[in-house]
């Protein structure tokens, strides 16, 4: 029989074994963090921009380790080409400070957050330029997206609550896009309320739209300038450099707005066709795109360049919702806009496994490198890899910093790896001399490994 001491040491030491053990989660719960290979050879090699479950904005080498933070980053970071901030290197866009607003969600009397004010750090911390005390109501209310501009000014994605008429709602939630120039004040401005009838719905889908019980009808979650591109330059005004490209994830919608009319004059979707996609041959005509993330058009000097390139994540969208495949999974598609083709597409086939092994169906995002490689955010399992025009991993990394939380019913401790946007950063766009690695992982054989 144990002595009243031994059993206080027993029940001691499955208190520390307890506090130390890992936190039990449904999904899988024991797998590495952090870089987990690495072919630098193979790989293009830069540095990659994200904001962690913390809300920081880490700054990371291709083997993982932090070089750079911003705190308070929120969702999005945006590290700037130094083209567009005079040659100084290493600014970025964050988020600087957050607001509770009520109504911002719509439910009356229950307060919602958004953003109060975003701004631009040098690589210091240093603020250089903000925008949200001279927006409406004195707040940024920006949110998935921002874009600097050549001409010093910078694209802010905008949430206005306003009512639209023929819609049953009485207030919506609408999308609008504001130029901001260096002072702060908006110059320009779009808004898709307006624009209902350009994007391309049938009347029954518009019926169903005007009708909805979403107030964040649209749900536009990227916007950006179309940028240099050979499209533009062959003759096709579409694609003019100013132009600006838009999402819209509950519509299931990319388009093209043109900057001096503000019409909208090239789109994909929002009608698809009604079966999931099955059919990997390329060339082959655009299938559909459900829930997708991060449209654009694939910058002058890259391979690809002027097709569009689309995170699409085969999530639940669409008026009506698209069927979606049991087993599928999501793909990265590249898309000639003119020709409306697919011309080559990643999914989980194409390193190897099942479709559904590669699959995010919200956020994400995806972005054509300069030797040729697809850099891949699949974003709610917080992985970020590279792949070759073959669909070969050379590059892989698990974002470790956690987004810790408490489930609304349950009252139980919620942790996640989600990242919503990962950026490639070339060295060159940050201060020569930051410090990095360029060291092969080699990942272990999962048949055999064994945690012991």
């Amino acid at each position: 029989m144990r002595s009243h001491t031994g059993l206080a040491a027993a029940a001691v030491c499955a208190a520390i074994l307890t506090a130390l053990a890992p936190e039990v989660v449904a999904r899988q719960s024991v797998f590495p963090t952090g870089t987990t290979r690495y072919d630098p050879a193979r790989a293009y090699n830069s540095f990659v921009l994200f904001t962690g479950g913390d809300n920081v904005a880490y700054l990371i080498d291709m083997n993982g380790n932090p070089v750079r933070q911003w705190k308070n980053a929120e969702l999005l970071a945006t590290l700037l080409d130094p083209v567009l901030t005079s040659g100084r290197r290493g600014h970025v866009l964050v988020a600087l400070s957050m607001a509770t607003a009520a109504g911002t969600d719509l439910v009356p009397g229950v307060p919602g957050r958004t953003t109060r004010t975003i701004g631009e750090l040098d690589w210091d911390g240093n603020v250089v330029w903000t925008f949200g005390a001279k927006a409406p109501g004195g707040l940024a209310r920006q949110h998935h997206d921002w874009a600097r501009l050549p001409n010093g000014h910078t694209l802010v994605l905008f949430n206005l609550v306003r009512p639209i008429a023929g819609f049953t709602l009485p207030r919506l939630l609408d999308d609008v896009i504001y130029e901001v120039n260096q002072g702060g004040e908006i110059v320009w401005t779009w808004m898709a309320g307006d624009h209902l009838d350009e994007l391309g719905f049938t009347p029954e889908q518009l019926d169903l739209v005007r009708t909805s019980s979403n107030p964040d009808y649209l749900h536009l979650n990227s916007m950006r300038p179309i940028g240099p591109n050979r499209r533009f330059s062959a003759g096709d005004q579409r694609f003019h450099p100013d132009n600006v490209i838009i999402s819209s994830r509950n519509a299931n919608l990319v388009s093209i707005i043109d900057r001096r009319t503000g019409t909208v004059v090239w789109s994909l979707g929002p009608t698809h066709g009604s079966e999931p996609p099955r059919d990997r041959r390329v060339p082959r005509p655009v299938d559909r795109v459900s829930g997708q993330h991060d449209p654009h058009i694939i910058p002058d000097g890259r391979p690809g360049a002027g097709n569009l390139l689309v995170f699409d994540n085969e999530g639940p969208a669409g008026y009506p919702n698209l069927p979606l495949a049991v087993i599928g999974g999501s793909r990265v598609l590249e898309i000639d806009p003119v020709k409306m083709e697919i011309v080559w597409q990643y999914s989980g086939a194409n390193s190897g496994g099942p479709g559904w092994s590669f699959r995010s169906t919200h956020i994400s995002n995806a972005r054509r490198l300069p030797n040729g490689n697809t850099f891949i955010n699949e974003g709610q399992k917080g992985r970020m890899f590279q792949v070759t025009p073959e669909g070969d991993i050379v590059w892989e990394y698990v974002n470790p910093y956690l987004h810790r939380g408490t489930d609304a019913r349950t009252k139980r401790p919620t942790t996640g790896h989600q990242v919503y946007r990962g950026q490639p950063v070339p060295y060159e766009w940050v201060p020569a001399g930051t410090p990095r690695t360029e060291v092969r992982v080699v990942p272990p054989d999962n048949a055999t490994f064994r945690v012991r």
